[in-house]
Order: C-alpha cells, then sequence, then structure tokens
C-alpha cells in the first residue's frame, strides 16, 4: 500500500531525508522534551500489519506456522524495547474499507498466483521454496493480536482504514514515531516515521523517513503532500486515472529541465508532478484550496481526487474525514444497542473476531490461504467452514423477539481457487440447533450469569460445529485438547477425503505439543514435504479462527488463550506426525513413546470416531504415497515399510483408482456438481461420502492434568459451565461480567 514510488524515490533520489537514527536516543530526546516524561514512556505507535514480514522470522512457514517459536520471537522484540524505556502501542487492520477493495481484490489475486507457484515447486522437489514465494502462515495478523496482548502489550483493532488510525493516534497522543513502511504515513502531517524493514534489533537503530526534507527538496508545503500522492496513485486514486496528469506534467517537466535527474524514471515523475503541484496555487491563494480550480478535471476525476486528499486530512486539519463513532444500525432490529455498543468495544479492544464484521457492518472477509487449485479432494477452507459461519451468523442475528425470520445474508470476500472475487457472496444465517430447543439471544449468552447460563454458552458453541457429544470430555482434558478435538472432529465431518492417518496427524501432534519446546519444534528433521500436508495444515490453523468467532459469539464459554495455535499446533510437528501416520508408523511411536500422551491420543480418536459414526461418518485407513521420490536426508521411519518409498499424498488414493464405499472417486469437489444437503450453491462441491471401514477407536483413561494458567493480557473471563463428567473442578470460577472477553 501507499504512494506510488515515493518510497523508492526517497531512497534513490533524495537520500537525505532517509536519516539512520537510534531508537534509544530518540526516545530520550522525546521524555526530555516532553511535560509528562515523568509518568509516561515516550510511546512508539506500531503498524501491526507492516510487522509481521520482520516478526515471522521463523525457518519453517509453508508447514502451517512455528506458532511457539513465534512466541518467543514476539517476546524478545517487545522486550527490547521495553528495555529501552520505550512504550508501544500497536494496531492491526480490522476492516477492509469499500474503496479500497478492487485494490484488495488485486493484491489477493496476486497472491494467489504466487501460491499456485509454491505448490508446484513443492510437488516438483518435496521442499520448501525460497524466499521469493514467501507467504505468511494463515491467520498470523488475527493471533499476533492476541500474542501481543498476552504479552501485556496494549493492541487496537481499526474500525475504519488502519493508517488512518494509527496517524490520528500518534497526532493526538504526541507520540515518538510510527513505526511502519507504508509511505501514507510519510503524507500524514503526524509523528516522525521510522522504517520497519531497516530496523536493526541489536542496536534498536533504523532509518526516518524526514518528512520536512522531503518537502524541502520537493519544493513543496506539507499540506500539499497530499495531493501529491493522489496525482502519483495510491489505494483511492489508482495510478490509470491520474495517467493523463502525470503525462502533462512529465512533458512540462522535460521542457523546463534539458538535463533529466539523475535517478530512476519514476523519480523524474515524483519531480514533475511535485513541480506541477507547486504551479497550481498562487502565493495569494496557496493551501487555501484541497483541490485547486486550476487542474484542469472532469467532475468525476475532480470528485475522487477531493476524496483521495481528504483521507489524508487527520482530525483537527481542514475538511477532515467525519469521524465515524456512532454505530451502524443496519441489523438493530437483530441485537440490542448494548449488543452494538460490546461488539465495537470488544473489536476495537482487539479482543473479538468476525463478530463485529458480522453484526455492525454485515460483511465478513478471509485474505489467503495455502491451498493447492489443482488439488480435487480437499474442499477450500473457506467452503469447509461455511456451515459453521452460517450458524455464527444465525446466532449473531437472531431478532430480540426470537423470531428467525428476515434474517439479511452477510457479504463473504473469501479467497479461494476458482473465486474470481468479482462480488462478494451473499450467505445467508442459519439457525444454531439446541438439544433444549430454540437457541438463546447474545443479550442472555454476553450478559447473564450463573451455573445454567455457563453450560449453555459451551453447548451454544459446541453445536456450532455439531459436535456436541464431546462436551462430556470438558474438565477431563484440558482446553486447547477439547479445541483441538472440536476442531478435527468438525474437519473429518465436513471433508469425506480425510483419512485416519490425517486424523491420528492431527491429533498426536495436538497431544505431543504441550510437552514440547520452541528449541524442540525447531530441531525437527522433515526428509521432504507432501503438498497435502501443507494445505491440511493451513485449513487447521484457518479453522482455529472459525473457532475463535464461535467462542466470541457464544459469550466466551472457553478462555480465548486455550484456541490459540501455540497451545495446539505446530506445523513442523504436524508435518512431522503426518509422515509418521502415513507410513504405518505405529501408535507408540506417533506418540514419542510417551504413555501419558498416548492415552491420551486414544481418549480423543475414540470419542471422534464415536461422534462421527454418529453422524453416518465412518474413518477410513488410507495411507498415500507421493507420486515420485525425493532425494532426502536418511529417514528410514518415514518411507513406506513396504515400497520403500516416502509418503506424501501427491497423488492419493484416487490417483492409484481406489474405492470407497463402492464408488470410485475420480473427480474431485470441482468436477462433480453434487451438492451436499443443499447448503452450497453449485459452485461449492463436494465429495462422495466415504467407506464402510472403521477406524481403530482405541482404549484409553481419562486424562487428568494440570491447567495451565493462560494470560490474555487482561481480565481473564474463567467463566465455565458445570462439570458434567470426569475431571477438575470449576467452583471457583468467576462470574461472566459485561462485555465479555472474547477471542479474535
Amino acid at each position: 500500500m501507499g504512494v506510488r514510488g515515493l518510497q523508492s524515490f526517497m531512497e534513490r533520489c533524495c537520500p537525505e531525508a532517509c536519516v539512520t537514527v537510534n531508537l534509544r536516543d530518540m526516545a530520550r530526546q522525546h521524555a526530555a522534551k516532553s511535560q509528562q516524561a515523568s509518568t509516561t514512556s515516550p510511546t512508539l505507535v506500531v503498524d501491526g500489519m507492516a510487522c509481521l514480514r520482520h516478526w515471522y522470522s521463523c525457518k519453517d512457514w509453508v508447514c502451517g506456522g512455528q506458532w511457539k517459536e513465534y512466541m518467543d520471537v514476539l517476546k524478545r522484540w517487545v522486550e527490547a524495547f521495553t528495555s529501552a524505556g520505550i512504550r508501544l502501542v500497536f494496531f492491526f487492520d480490522g476492516v477492509v474499507e469499500e474503496q479500497k477493495r478492487q485494490e484488495w481484490v488485486k493484491r489477493r489475486r496476486r497472491v494467489n498466483g504466487e501460491i499456485s507457484k509454491m505448490f508446484c515447486y513443492i510437488k516438483q522437489h518435496g521442499e520448501q521454496p525460497g524466499r521469493e514465494l514467501f507467504c505468511l502462515p494463515s491467520g498470523l495478523a488475527t493471533f499476533t493480536r492476541f500474542a501481543l496482548r498476552s504479552l501485556g502489550q496494549e493492541v487496537f483493532c481499526t474500525v475504519r482504514e488502519a493508517d488512518y488510525e494509527i496517524a490520528t493516534y500518534a497526532r493526538q497522543h504526541g507520540s515518538m514515531g510510527i513505526l511502519g513502511q507504508d509511505s501514507d504515513f510519510i503524507i500524514y502531517d503526524s509523528a516522525p516515521v521510522f522504517s520497519v524493514t531497516k530496523l536493526w534489533m541489536k542496536r534498536l537503530t533504523t532509518v526516518m523517513y524526514d518528512r520536512q526534507q522531503l518537502c524541502r527538496t520537493l519544493g513543496l508545503a506539507v499540506t500539499q503532500l497530499p495531493l501529491l500522492a493522489c496525482l502519483l496513485g495510491n489505494d483511492i486514486v489508482s495510478e490509470g486515472q491520474m495517467q493523463h496528469i502525470r503525462d502533462n506534467a512529465m512533458a512540462t517537466y522535460r521542457k523546463n529541465n534539458p538535463t533529466p535527474h539523475p535517478g530512476a524514471p519514476q523519480g523524474q515523475v515524483v519531480l514533475a508532478v511535485s513541480q506541477l503541484v507547486s504551479s497550481l496555487w498562487k502565493k495569494e491563494e496557496e493551501l487555501t484550496g484541497l483541490v485547486p480550480q486550476s487542474l484542469n478535471l472532469s467532475a468525476p476525476d475532480r470528485e475522487l481526487l477531493m476524496r483521495g486528499v481528504c483521507f489524508y486530512l487527520l482530525p483537527g486539519q481542514k475538511a477532515h474525514i467525519d469521524d465515524i463513532s456512532a454505530l451502524p444500525s443496519a441489523f438493530d432490529k437483530h441485537v440490542s444497542p448494548e449488543i452494538l455498543k460490546a461488539c465495537r468495544e470488544k473489536h476495537v479492544a482487539a479482543e473479538g473476531f468476525m463478530v463485529y464484521s458480522v453484526v455492525c457492518e454485515g460483511v465478513t472477509e478471509c485474505s489467503n490461504t495455502l491451498e493447492d487449485e489443482e488439488d480435487a479432494e480437499l474442499l477450500p477452507q473457506a467452503l469447509v467452514y461455511k456451515p459453521c459461519r452460517q450458524r455464527i451468523y444465525g446466532l449473531l442475528l437472531l431478532r430480540q423477539d426470537g423470531s428467525t425470520v428476515d434474517r439479511p445474508a452477510i457479504k463473504e470476500w473469501f479467497v479461494f481457487p476458482g473465486n474470481p472475487l468479482k462480488e462478494p457472496d451473499m450467505v445467508h444465517p442459519v439457525p444454531v440447533s439446541l438439544p433444549a430447543g430454540d437457541p438463546p439471544t447474545l443479550d442472555v449468552l454476553w450478559f447473564s450469569s450463573g451455573p445454567e447460563v455457563s453450560a449453555l454458552r459451551l453447548t451454544t458453541f459446541l453445536s456450532i460445529f455439531e459436535c456436541l457429544d464431546i462436551s462430556e470430555l470438558y474438565g477431563a482434558i484440558e482446553d486447547p485438547l477439547l479445541a483441538a478435538l472440536c476442531l478435527t472432529t468438525y474437519i473429518v465431518l465436513q471433508v469425506q477425503t480425510l483419512s485416519q492417518e490425517d486424523v491420528d496427524a492431527y491429533l498426536s501432534q495436538a497431544v505431543c505439543l504441550r510437552l514440547k519446546s520452541p528449541q524442540e519444534l525447531q530441531q525437527i528433521e522433515l526428509p521432504f514435504l507432501s503438498s497435502r500436508a501443507v494445505q491440511l495444515g493451513s485449513l487447521y490453523v484457518r479453522g482455529l479462527s472459525h473457532l475463535l468467532g464461535a467462542n466470541c459469539a457464544s459469550g466466551c464459554p472457553l478462555p480465548s488463550a486455550a484456541l490459540m495455535p501455540w497451545h495446539s499446533f505446530d506445523g513442523r510437528l504436524f508435518h512431522s506426525k503426518y509422515l509418521l501416520a502415513h507410513s504405518g508408523t505405529e501408535k507408540t511411536e506417533l506418540l514419542d513413546s510417551d504413555p501419558s500422551c498416548l492415552s491420551v491420543f486414544l481418549l480423543l480418536r475414540e470419542k471422534l470416531t464415536e461422534t462421527c459414526r454418529k453422524r453416518g461418518r465412518v474413518l477410513e485407513s488410507r495411507p498415500n504415497t507421493p507420486k515420485q521420490s525425493f532425494k532426502t536426508t536418511p529417514g528410514a521411519t518415514y518411507r513406506d515399510r513396504h515400497t520403500g518409498r516416502p509418503p506424501g499424498g501427491d497423488e492419493g488414493w484416487r490417483g492409484r483408482g481406489e474405492t470407497t464405499g463402492g464408488h470410485r472417486h475420480e473427480r474431485g469437489w470441482r468436477e462433480r456438481g453434487e451438492e451436499r444437503r443443499g447448503q452450497f450453491d453449485n459452485r461449492e462441491r463436494l465429495w462422495e461420502t466415504g467407506g464402510h471401514r472403521g477406524g481403530g477407536g482405541g482404549g484409553g483413561q481419562y486424562f487428568h492434568s494440570f491447567q495451565p494458567h493462560y494470560h490474555d493480557g487482561g481480565a481473564q473471563n474463567m467463566n465455565r459451565p458445570p462439570k458434567r463428567s470426569r475431571g477438575r473442578s470449576y467452583n471457583n470460577r468467576g462470574r461472566y461480567q459485561l462485555a465479555p472477553r472474547c477471542s479474535s
């Protein structure tokens, strides 16, 4: 995002505006100037979205994320600034504004192309591609917000364009600077801008983009920068829309400057447009208008340019954009004013996920996921989780009088292979089916208290995923394992091609993860990568975000920390378990030869198998082998004991011509043209039902273990339903309070 070519111009043609600074020194200087230095540390406002690539330095990224290691990275990063006396305030994008939707779509399509190349590379080489095809793990932005809050940091989720809110906060609070990489921050008349890509953590040095020096070089006032940005092209005014203006400016520039300025051609464009902007105002009219009348524009172009210029004007500045503190009221007949207020408050405080966008905006989106567009057996995650989203919508938009009629459709912008993103999918809410009758209202779930309400929250949450049967394990196993079981069961019910080996990989890694340190996880050796395992890893992590949304909508029956990936998933560990499971490894070895882990694993698998069997879903054992063997390091454990070939899943049972349930699976969900219980439109195909061979249930006993203390950056919602089976007591849990903490 940002202004086209501005940052490269500053670095190549205006180096005097790129100043290397020491943030420790800057903090001391800022504190000395501040009258509140004795009570308030110098504040650095951090653009969280711009920092994600800087933060995620873990070796593995295609397998779904090395989340425990990532948590350690964030902790060290925060500690480095804290030790320097710098207070951090983080902002994350909370909405995609409609005026930027097409730019968002354009970027999503481009990333889909890169993901396609990534999967081709994995299938050809059996290894992770280089950084040129680097893609952040799914859900990284969502879970990072919670990670930072658990580290005691102040985190905000925006209700409008993030750049605007960051610049506004920094200006209003007299912050020492903004840490990011978007050149829009240079245009705003706000705090100094520091580069995150040039940040050297060891010494806390980076580059400051000097706004005043840039203006001196260009011969402009700071108040003229917004017009310059729009004429150059940004996310509101595209390059093409003002191309004719730049062409005229370049013609005048070449005429007046026969000797071109050294540097890239784009640098000459910046200089040419700057001279045009400088010439538009006569001295007596200087800075009196946002878009000078002397700029010859059609009415639509002038209106567009005016909107773009106003985007950069902050509160207190002339013609700034109106405050949007008023709550949206499109769905006020479905939710109470108290719910609308709580939705916004939790969203802004980065405590909610999905709820605000659905209730207050009527729209939700999901960015790119690592999905193989050539894999016809695995349904895209957007379609896998659509039924549970529909139930979340149904719960959120239940009318205050309990009526289910006239519920509005939600606009979904979900990125997946085959979706052109030309328009949103209109998804209709579906009522949550509870055994006790009609679903409760949000006012009851969010604001009421008592043991019966606590039980109702858990029942509602599990019903969203059609996993009510596993409620008897509540209190008998740790919360992250309950969440892992819920999610894996849901995936099995939705994805008919999931095998017993896939389930074993999901559950064994969740059980074993609790006992492994980040260092041990880093040392896991993978002889090769399976493209199918890569997609299954991302599918799981996307599911965790849906657990967050359902937990928030249900009144938070589980602490949000229990739903975080660093408690139930590690991509590298999952991949290793996937390869082991598909190679026919004994369960003892799959569970690291740990009897307690094996006992818990068998318990979880037995409950999953029982729940699925009740719904007519019987798991099969279906080991996968790749189409080719890769040259790998010695790893006989992973090799098929009969063929000597490593497993992988790049071909799978479909390629081998195996059958299940008497039907030959020759085509995937995109080709067969079938529908599943009327829940999907004709673009959302599912595959035929699996076979009739049962997966081993296994015995085992209930696992009574210690319960870790989850810290989520504030007062914890320890509210729980009453104990329904064997396990620890929850009599000491506190009562649910107004606007409870939820996860995002």
